[in-house]
């Protein structure tokens, strides 16, 4: 009988022996433990179900779509916003950009002769005041105010008080006439009246507003003078036909103008290294962080070694930071250096016309140095705390956002931004843009300004860097907890089959 029982089992039973023997040896540990997937009673559990895949159009896989798309939105509207929000309202704003007008025509010794070519050109550029288009923001101020020195209105205009300058010279009315009445040849109708401005302070804002503008008003100025002028000299019977033979210049066009640009922008190279080339600077900086995480963290998993304490790799971290911009900055001003923009120019008096002075002479290279690395630091520090905290996918939009805020408020002038734009002053590209422009082509000095909120963003993002790496270790601790739940979780639905 034994034999008919033992001969009557099904092939079924057999492999469901055999089965729950070999669960039963491959899910005990070392130890004797029961495996994860022994249930309450100690039954064997079959293991957890595989995960079906799903369609594109399912429910879940619909809302993640879509709730990326609308965050992606709002981001891009908003931020974008920035750049395009920082041009749009120049027609309104062109009057911030002011220019002095400075009437020296009637000083002494011709105290005698009634002035005409100054009182036109103030009456022109008053009444431009009044125009409904867009004008540049006229300012007529005294001789007195500058202390009766032509001289002195350049230097202002170099020192940033003003965009431009236009100057009625000295006794102009006076020469023209006594070239008139004497018939000298010699007389230079160039001499009557000048302007001036600084083309690197902006060279962008020069050549589409200022630039233009002012042309424009020295022709109009110097043919509406010509016209009174011929009919004014014709009509005076004391002046001879010969006189008129001697200086026929001096009848027509009778006054022009000179132009002075007192720091052109140049050499052309110089453009990538105070505009576009800048963004490289905040991209470099930024994936550092990245590419250097990898080797940072060898010194915290142990790998033949024991690991490092964290308040020390913390320090250690900000160190090799510090010390990755300090060569990649020297990297970066080796490219400028490398295409023969000049470093070692002697600097020049502001109020003179020069052809690219350097601020610092044969120490203008290592200045421009120590701004890019300071600058890398205040932007590469932010990036590095930032990065940190919000970690993936969000770094990419902050890295957008992080260009597009420093871009709106370095690449154009602030005067004709909207007012909302004026926290653009306290960001770092601002600074540098400033303060690389001020040493390659020996423009007015603001550098202490410049470096000081360059140090300040550098100190407050280091202060702020422990905290984020402990930060940083929490959340990602966090993480992993929670993976290991889910993960204990899922064997646990299998449990339950």
């Amino acid at each position: 009988m034994r034999d008919i029982i033992q001969n009557s089992r099904t092939p079924s039973d057999s492999v469901e022996r055999r089965y729950s023997t070999d669960s039963t040896r491959t899910a005990n540990d070392e130890s004797g433990k029961p495996s994860d997937f022994d249930n309450e009673k100690g039954d064997k559990a079959l293991p957890p179900p595989p995960i079906v895949p799903v369609g594109f159009w399912d429910h879940s896989e619909r809302e993640l779509s879509s709730l990326l798309a609308l965050i992606l939105s709002v981001f891009i509207l908003t931020v974008l916003s920035l750049y395009w929000g920082a041009l749009s309202h120049i027609d309104q704003n062109i009057s911030s950009l002011t220019v002095f007008v400075v009437d020296f025509d009637g000083m002494a010794p011709y105290t005698d002769v009634t002035p005409l070519v100054g009182p036109l050109i103030v009456k022109n550029t008053e009444a431009r005041l009044a125009f409904p288009d867009p004008h540049l923001g006229y300012q007529t101020l005294p001789p007195s105010h500058f202390g009766n020195d032509p001289m002195n209105v350049r230097q202002e205009v170099y020192d940033y008080k003003a965009w431009a300058g236009i100057v009625i010279n000295p006794n102009a009315t006076a020469l023209l006439q006594q070239a008139i009445e004497t018939g000298n040849s010699s007389y230079d109708p160039s001499g009557a009246f000048q302007f001036f401005y600084v083309e690197a302070r902006d060279h962008d804002t020069v050549h589409t507003h200022i630039w233009p503008e002012l042309h424009l008003l020295c022709k109009d100025v110097t043919e509406r003078f010509g016209s009174q002028w011929t009919q004014r000299v014709l009509a005076n019977s004391s002046i001879t036909r010969n006189q008129l033979e001697l200086a026929p210049q001096a009848l027509s066009p009778a006054i022009g103008y000179s132009e002075y640009n007192l720091r052109p922008f140049h050499p052309p190279v110089a453009l990538p290294a105070v505009t576009i080339g800048l963004i490289y600077l905040i991209i470099i900086s930024f994936f550092s962080f990245a590419f250097y995480m990898p080797t940072h963290m060898r010194f915290l998993i142990p790998a033949g070694h024991p690991p490092l304490r964290f308040n020390q790799f913390v320090f250690y971290r900000w160190i090799a930071t510090m010390g990755a911009y300090f060569f990649m900055s020297l990297a970066y001003s080796f490219v400028s250096l490398a295409f023969r923009i000049p470093f070692s120019n002697q600097p020049s008096p502001g109020y003179l016309p020069v052809h690219n002075p350097d601020a610092y002479g044969q120490a203008t290279f290592v200045v421009y140095w120590m701004i890019n690395f300071f600058g890398m630091c205040a932007l590469g520090m932010a990036c590095e705390n930032v990065a940190m905290i919000i970690g993936q996918p969000w770094t990419a939009m902050w890295l957008i956002f992080w260009v597009i805020s420093n871009v709106s408020t370095s690449f154009y002038a602030l005067d004709i931004t909207p007012k909302f734009y004026y926290w653009g002053y306290a960001w770092p590209l601002h600074n540098i843009v400033e303060a690389s422009r001020q040493v390659l082509f020996g423009l007015h000095s603001r550098i202490g300004l410049n470096l000081g909120i360059l140090l300040a963003w550098c100190a407050i993002n280091s202060a702020l860097f422990p905290f984020c790496c402990y930060f940083m270790r929490w959340k990602t601790a966090k993480e992993k907890k929670a993976a290991a739940m889910a993960a204990k979780g899922v064997k646990g639905a299998g449990m339950g089959r």
